[in-house]
């Protein structure tokens, strides 16, 4: 019963994240002058993290944001190759992931290429590891468990909407455990002892 409880307030807490996501940011201005583009995204608080990259993944532009509220950047794109190019906020739990393309000196923003990329929750209770993530474009999640540097356990599951993974671990062996956890081109880990 627990189980079923934990389960439905994950998705209830994943879900009200969505919409409170999708309703609170901003599209991305279109003023686009001598190759200036604005960039506006709201609810953005301390700690959150701006990058700007290539179609290579080259990061272009970097900064971690110093304070909350409305986030409003002015990018001089005018020195860029011909190309698409990703402007990416990562939150807390989702990565606001926007992308414009710039052809022979003009500007335009890829139609429908915004996305909520949600990531993976881990945390861990006594020796018990709890993996949750919601991804509507169902894409691989490969999962690693290492115990003092080596790799115990891994798996990869696919084409799920709703994530919920718990593993027990042996009580009897304590020590530093790693979980790593590869999801949309990118790998979130977290260390822990039991």
């Amino acid at each position: 019963m627990k189980t079923i409880k934990r389960r439905v307030l994950v998705v209830v807490f994943m879900l009200v994240t969505l919409f409170n996501y999708a309703n609170n940011e901003k599209d991305f201005n279109n003023t686009m002058n001598a190759n200036k583009v604005k960039v506006v995204f709201e609810n953005v608080k301390k700690g959150h993290r701006l990058t700007f990259n290539d179609q290579n993944g080259i990061q272009l532009h970097s900064e971690t944001i110093s304070k909350e509220g409305e986030l409003t950047k002015y990018f001089d794109l005018s020195s860029l190759n011909d190309g698409l190019y990703t402007i990416k906020l990562n939150k807390e739990f989702v990565i606001v992931s926007k992308h414009l393309e710039v052809k022979n000196g003009k500007v335009t923003f890829t139609e429908n290429s915004d996305k909520l990329i949600f990531k993976p929750v881990i945390r861990n209770e006594d020796n018990l590891l709890i993996i949750s993530k919601l991804d509507f474009d169902k894409k691989p999640l490969a999962v690693t468990l290492l115990y003092d540097g080596e790799i115990i356990f891994s798996e990869t599951i696919k084409n799920e909407l709703i994530t919920n993974r718990v593993y027990k671990l042996d009580k009897n062996l304590p020590g530093e455990y790693t979980v790593i956890v590869y999801c949309n081109n990118s790998n979130y880990s977290n260390k822990f002892k039991i």
